[in-house]
């Protein structure tokens, strides 16, 4: 009876706990819908602010350590240092695999250490996480570019036009590969 009465206390917890950091999650994806409608929705001038707020969501892991190794890993790619925020962003990715944030910031430092294909692989992983990860198309498409492969950009820059219509870099980079390629500037 004892141990029954233990292990029913123990579910219990474990569900209180599993509900405690649901919870956050599940309203951080509302949001994200939310300004994702938003941003669908918006003329040029809001498109920037609610990129920005939704950039700012992606970068809330939900852990207040994981959000400490975010920070210190873009604190040292701030200082210049991509080494040890590498070494930031990986301690990020080992210990929270699930949060795509955490591959997108390393795959800027691989990208900062010349390291294209872990950087391109990462944003791979980014992508599957986060298929609306706007930013992770936009690096990659850079990333295509730079390995002779345009076409492949030009792709990732008309999806990330589907998500971000208003994206004014994304349109002159689509522009400007289109009429590389031989077609017309639109």
């Amino acid at each position: 009876m004892m141990a029954d009465r233990l292990g029913f206390k123990c579910i219990v917890a474990a569900l209180v706990l599993g509900l405690g950091f649901s919870q956050p999650l599940v309203a951080q994806t509302e949001r994200l819908d939310q300004l994702f409608a938003e941003l669908s929705q918006s003329d040029e001038d809001g498109s920037l602010r609610i990129e920005q707020q939704i950039i700012a969501e992606w970068a809330k892991s939900g852990s207040a350590a994981m959000d400490l190794l975010l920070r210190r890993g873009q604190d040292a790619l701030d200082a210049g240092a991509p080494e040890a925020a590498l070494d930031h962003f990986s301690a990020l990715v080992d210990h929270a695999p699930d949060f795509a944030e955490g591959y997108y910031q390393r795959a800027t430092a691989f990208y900062l250490l010349d390291e294209i294909g872990p950087a391109m692989a990462d944003l791979e992983e980014v992508l599957t996480r986060n298929p609306r990860h706007f930013e992770a198309m936009r690096g990659l498409a850079v990333m295509m570019e730079e390995t002779g492969r345009p076409e492949a950009a030009l792709e990732l820059y008309d999806m990330i036009l589907q998500i971000v219509p208003y994206s004014a870099q994304t349109r002159d980079d689509r522009a400007r590969l289109h009429q590389q390629l031989g077609g017309q500037a639109i």
